[in-house]
C-alpha cells in the first residue's frame, strides 16, 4: 500500500490540502498482575487506552488558511477524522476518528531555504473509532 491521497479533517475542517503526513497511533497500558502463582512468569493485563494524532503540514499563514484555522483551536478538544485515501469510507478504506486536544501549535518552523512546515502531535481524548461504512 502506498499513501497517495490521505484525508485529514480536524474540527470539521478538511486539511488535506496542507497535510504531508497524518498518523494515528493507539496503545494500551500494560498492568503487571504477576503473583506467586505465576511461577516466575510475568503476567499482564490491558489497562487504559490512549492515542495520538501526529501531523505534518505545509504552513500557510494567509487569511482563512491553515494557521487561521488551527490557532483558535489551541487548548480545545475537537473532532478528527483520518483515512488512508480521500475516497469514501469502506472496508478497504477505513476511517479512524475521535477527539484530540490541540495542546500546541508551531506557527513558524524551518531553516533558511526550507518550506514552512508545522509538525505537531495531539493526544486523543476519549475513544478512537474505526469505521468501514
Amino acid at each position: 500500500m502506498v499513501l497517495l491521497a490521505q484525508f485529514l479533517s480536524i474540527n470539521a475542517n478538511d486539511l488535506t490540502e496542507y497535510t504531508r503526513k497524518a498518523e494515528v497511533s493507539v496503545e494500551v497500558e500494560d498492568k503487571d498482575v504477576t503473583t506467586y502463582a505465576s511461577l516466575g512468569w510475568k503476567e499482564v493485563k490491558g489497562g487504559l487506552k490512549s492515542g495520538e494524532l501526529g501531523c505534518e503540514f505545509l504552513q500557510d499563514v494567509a487569511a482563512t488558511e491553515l494557521d487561521s484555522i488551527m490557532w483558535p483551536l489551541l487548548g480545545t478538544v475537537v473532532p478528527f477524522v483520518v483515512r488512508a485515501d480521500q475516497a469514501a469510507v469502506s472496508t478497504s478504506n477505513p476511517s479512524y476518528s475521535g477527539n484530540v486536544l490541540i495542546k500546541g501549535w508551531n506557527p513558524i518552523e524551518g531553516s533558511v531555504g526550507d518550506e514552512a512546515t508545522v509538525s505537531v502531535t495531539f493526544p486523543t481524548s476519549g475513544a478512537v473509532a474505526r469505521a468501514t461504512s
